[in-house]
């Protein structure tokens, strides 16, 4: 199989900008952490942080991100979203997962769901989890990174291997053979662009979003700093809050929080 690094990238890409720049790391302390460094310098829109290992990679709250060396994908994009508010920072993530669901369905022929707000499911198990930091300019979005952790394969048999908060999954695991990790991510970053360009032109990817949501209409405990909330997860609105509609019918809209199924 083909191995990772700028040139192979480029050379296997069929885009118009996203990847076109390529960072590419052997080991990276976080791709996320190096593509902020160099959206602060001024990198262009869809520059790409690749590494084949990340020693500090992280999810939501700071959560570990495990990754043996050389078997999945671990990546960070930057973008320079002129056209939205950051209160709208959540359809990036939204596009991204999309166009891995997309590509999901190409390559296994399996259905991809996605956990609200960060996750993308096989089996309801986790195959990828996305992490977007903002940066801001007073009350504009001057950049945002994306990044995205997929497990493409590795098994999670070794005695190596930590045991995982969330059950977890691989394209090797799903398909029992291992698959070109080039082939999946130039075809992620081509769907990425389009996705992104219909975005810039209007379209907005919330239904198909919450199409795919695991948790639609099921009772839900969404656990915040301050507070936790119970009730049925009834969907998400425009820029992708969970709407939760309470015991007395009341909807509350969600940001941010831990979300797990409970017993009605």
């Amino acid at each position: 199989m083909i191995a990772l690094s700028a040139k192979n990238i480029r050379a296997a890409l069929n885009t118009a900008w996203v990847g076109q720049l390529v960072v590419y790391h052997q080991s990276v302390g976080s791709t996320n952490d190096e593509a902020k460094e160099l959206a602060e310098a001024g990198a262009p829109d869809g520059t790409l942080v690749i590494a084949d290992h990340q020693m500090r990679g992280r999810g939501r709250l700071d959560r570990q991100w495990w990754s043996p060396p050389g078997l999945n994908l671990l990546f960070s994009l930057i973008f320079r979203p002129e056209f939205l508010a950051p209160h709208q920072a959540q359809r990036l993530m939204m596009i991204c997962s999309l166009a891995l669901c997309d590509v999901v369905t190409k390559v296994t022929g399996l259905w991809a769901a996605v956990k609200w707000p960060n996750d993308v499911l096989l089996g309801g198990r986790k195959l990828c989890g996305l992490l977007a930091e903002l940066g801001l300019s007073s009350t504009r979005l001057d950049y945002a990174v994306v990044g995205m952790g997929i497990n493409v394969n590795v098994d999670f048999a070794g005695d190596d291997a930590p045991a995982l908060m969330t059950p977890a999954t691989s394209l090797k695991i799903e398909l029992g053979r291992e698959i070109s990790r080039m082939e999946v991510l130039a075809a992620l970053l081509r769907r990425i662009e389009a996705r992104y360009e219909s975005l810039r032109a209007g379209a907005l990817p919330h239904d198909e979003w919450q199409s795919r949501l695991n948790l639609l209409g099921q009772a839900v405990q969404v656990t915040m700093p301050h507070r936790v909330l119970t009730g049925l997860a009834t969907g998400v609105d425009a820029d992708g809050a969970l709407l939760v509609q309470q015991p007395d019918g009341k909807v509350e809209r969600v940001l941010a929080g831990d979300v797990t199924l409970r017993e009605q």
